[in-house]
């Protein structure tokens, strides 16, 4: 099957003159979930996505699915940005599965350290005779003989990662990824915009060359509390005070007023982040279409969800 070429993400990110929009999927578990991915696929693509990506499980345990997914993805056509994270894979097996997408051609790649499987606050474990820091695994994309086809993008975090024992130390942390040969990251999702900007200007102060690349937010439309509250526990991420009374007032009034509150809530933040020239607008999908559409829509970036 001929490959669909990707366009290298940095090269969006620097020759876009307009905010651009962007998709993540999860790999589906069974036959129904997988449909409602390629339904959502569908309706971004047309929406006209800048990329999508697909998240890689904790160990490894999507890369099958990972790899299947992202192939398929290429043939919509969207561009195609693939997970890859150190978690229980040896030097041998991550060269191995650079070699796999290279040769797919999925040659756009967010290199991450990855949670450990079970527990994603658990203890991080390296594996034997594997990396231990995402900045090893760009060294290593560089030193393969496919260093120039992969475009490389990481993970930031807004609040810092809840591994780092500092704000300082993650912004240290960050930027050794951004010189080892990222070309731009993507933020952790975050409920207020002000943790965003102080990113920015942390990188920028930091390191007047590495620290201005582009970074991404990362944006999960609210729809219920369950969700915020799932995300906060995984990612250490705190809620805005005032995001967090609009939720609680209109919980109020049932699920539905929720979810229309936090549409609101996730617009608004987009409008600011657009506002304070932000490059891209992330979505963490979930692999449904219609909360992140709303959002576009509001933002005048799709029509009316039907």
């Amino acid at each position: 099957m001929a490959q669909t070429r990707q366009i290298p993400i940095s090269s969006l990110l620097s020759n876009s003159t307009d905010v651009m929009f962007s998709v993540e999927f999860m790999p589906p578990r069974d036959d129904a979930a997988e449909q409602r991915l390629w339904n959502a696929a569908t309706t971004f693509k047309d929406l006209g996505a800048a990329f999508g990506s697909v998240t890689y499980g904790a160990g490894g345990s999507t890369r099958e699915r990972t790899f299947r997914i992202a192939q398929r993805l290429t043939e919509l056509p969207l561009n195609t940005l693939v997970h890859l994270t150190l978690v229980e894979h040896s030097h041998a097996e991550l060269v191995s599965i650079l070699e796999d997408y290279a040769s797919a051609g999925l040659t756009n790649l967010l290199a991450l350290r990855g949670d450990p499987p079970g527990d994603p606050l658990g203890e991080w474990m390296k594996a034997p005779d594997g990396l231990e820091y995402t900045s090893e695994l760009i060294e290593l994309v560089r030193a393969t003989d496919h260093s120039r086809d992969f475009d490389l993008g990481i993970a930031a975090f807004p609040e810092g990662h809840h591994r780092a024992e500092s704000l300082e130390l993650d912004t240290a942390y960050t930027l050794a990824k951004l010189r080892a040969g990222a070309e731009y990251a993507i933020t952790q999702v975050f409920f207020d915009v002000e943790h965003f900007l102080r990113l920015r200007d942390r990188l920028a102060a930091a390191d007047p060359v590495a620290g201005a690349k582009p970074i991404i937010p990362g944006i999960m439309p609210i729809t219920s509390l369950r969700s915020v509250q799932r995300q906060i526990e995984l990612s250490g991420a705190t809620m805005n005070p005032e995001v967090g009374e609009r939720l609680e007032r209109a919980a109020l009034s049932g699920d539905a007023a929720v979810r229309e509150e936090g549409i609101r809530i996730s617009t608004e933040l987009a409008e600011r982040l657009i506002a304070e020239g932000a490059p891209d607008l992330h979505f963490m999908t979930m692999n449904f279409a219609k909360a992140t559409h709303q959002v576009l829509h509001n933002l005048g970036m799709a029509p009316q969800w039907s």
